[in-house]
């Protein structure tokens, strides 16, 4: 009887530690999905919504309260809608056992192999605009191109934007190690304090900065200047060594960049 006891304790006490850890699980590897879209912006707009209905709730806030429940039907459907591919996505992931793998999917940038492209780029005046996602996803900016799928290499990016094609008037995307799209239309800035030299090639990089989390790294077709552009600024004309260093700090190589200190 005793030893019944003690079964039952524990499965009392197992089970709402399991409980507890499997929905934190199954939360942490959906957010980290809806993380690689845009759809996270929409998650913290339905929370705002979710807030602002408790608050009616509490305070009884008739005419709020009427509103709010007018309105949420339609909100269900437009985010069943709005939600389809980032939805489609989960389901994929817990067919192919993905949802419950801790460990990353991300692969580490091949940053030595898109510098050495620039370089060589650089020499041939061959401008370039290259892309590395972040955690904003940019479907909507890899639709506007070709898409590629390839892996990261020197060959590739140079064979892109060293020949006069459609893919060179566009960016190149690069999300987890691999250029998922070329020729890809950016959004232009606006700035009225840009530097007037600077042409269509920066001022739509600093518009992909401004818009998202990216990183964007933009060789000049006129002088070969390097320079990169992130959280809605540009910096112009840099050294290959300062683009490694912002590049490794900026994507998070902080092994690589603890044993290049050590050394």
């Amino acid at each position: 009887m005793n030893l019944f006891s003690n079964i039952t304790l524990v499965q009392d006490v197992i089970r709402p530690v399991l409980d507890i850890l499997l929905l934190a699980v199954i939360i942490y590897k959906t957010y980290s999905i809806l993380e690689e879209t845009r759809a996270i912006q929409l998650i913290k707009g339905a929370v705002i919504i979710l807030l602002i209905y408790a608050t009616a709730y509490f305070l009884k806030l008739s005419t709020m309260l009427w509103i709010l429940q007018m309105l949420a039907p339609g909100i269900v459907i437009g985010l069943a809608i709005v939600f389809q591919p980032e939805l489609r996505k989960i389901f994929t992931s817990i067919g192919r056992g993905e949802l419950f793998n801790l460990q990353s999917r991300s692969k580490p940038f091949m940053v030595e192999s898109v510098l050495n492209a620039v370089e060589i780029l650089s020499k041939m005046r061959r401008g370039s605009l290259i892309i590395f996602s972040r955690k904003v996803g940019l479907k909507h900016i890899t639709d506007t191109g070709t898409k590629i799928n390839g892996d990261l290499s020197t060959n590739l990016i140079t064979s892109i934007f060293s020949h006069d094609t459609a893919l060179h008037d566009g960016a190149v995307i690069i999300t987890n190690g691999k250029i998922v799209a070329a020729g890809c239309f950016l959004p232009l800035a606006n700035e009225p304090d840009l530097l007037k030299s600077l042409g269509t090639r920066h001022r739509a990089g600093l518009g992909m900065a401004s818009e998202s989390d990216a990183v964007v790294l933009i060789l000049s077709e006129e002088t070969g200047a390097k320079s990169l552009s992130y959280d809605g600024a540009i910096y112009y004309d840099l050294e290959v060594d300062e683009i490694r260093r912002e590049l490794k700090k900026l994507l998070q190589f902080q092994e690589e960049m603890k044993e290049e200190q050590s050394v």
